[in-house]
C-alpha cells in the first residue's frame, strides 16, 4: 500500500522538478549573454555618470536582477538593481533604452532580441528628482532615446 502511494506521488514530482529545471535553463540562456552597444553621449547610472564610449551590460546573479555595465576600453562601471518587465511580443532588436532629462540620459531598460522580457533597471534618486522637476513645469518627464546593441 506505502509502495504505490509513493509510486502515484513520484510521477507528478518527477514532472514538476522537470518544468522547474528547464525554466531555469531557459531564464539563464538570457541572462548569461552579453550585451554590447556604442552609446554616443555620456550617460548616468545610479549615482555614476559613465561617459561615452563602448559597453558591455551583462548580469551579475542567475536570476538577472543585477546588471553590471561596464566600458569595454576605459576604466568606468556601474552594477544596479533592475526588474523584469514583459513586452508584448519577442523583440526583433538588442537595444538600450534611456531617459533624457534635457541634456542628461539615465539608462533605463535592456531588451535582448528573442525575448518578450527585458530588464528595467530602477531609477535614481538623481532621475526621480529631475522628473518631478520637469512635472512641475509642466513639460513631459522625460524623452526616449534607444540605441541598437549587439548579443555575444
Amino acid at each position: 500500500m506505502k509502495y504505490q502511494i509513493l509510486k502515484s506521488l513520484s510521477v507528478p514530482v518527477v514532472a514538476l522538478l522537470a518544468v522547474f529545471a528547464t525554466s531555469v535553463v531557459s531564464a539563464n540562456a538570457q541572462t548569461n549573454q552579453r550585451v554590447y552597444a556604442q552609446i554616443p553621449f555620456d550617460f548616468v547610472v545610479g549615482d555614476k555618470m559613465l561617459s561615452a564610449g563602448k559597453y558591455s551590460v551583462s548580469s551579475q546573479l542567475m536570476d538577472g536582477s543585477a546588471l553590471l555595465i561596464r566600458n569595454v576600453k576605459a576604466k568606468g562601471s556601474a552594477i544596479r538593481l533592475t526588474d523584469g518587465i514583459q513586452s508584448r511580443s519577442s523583440q526583433t532588436q538588442t537595444r538600450l533604452v534611456f531617459h533624457r532629462y534635457g541634456q542628461t540620459y539615465f539608462l533605463a531598460e535592456v531588451w535582448q532580441n528573442g525575448y518578450s522580457t527585458g530588464r528595467k533597471l530602477h531609477q535614481s534618486k538623481a532621475e526621480r528628482a529631475l522628473q518631478r522637476e520637469r512635472e512641475q513645469v509642466a513639460q513631459n518627464s522625460y524623452d526616449i532615446v534607444e540605441l541598437i546593441a549587439s548579443v555575444r
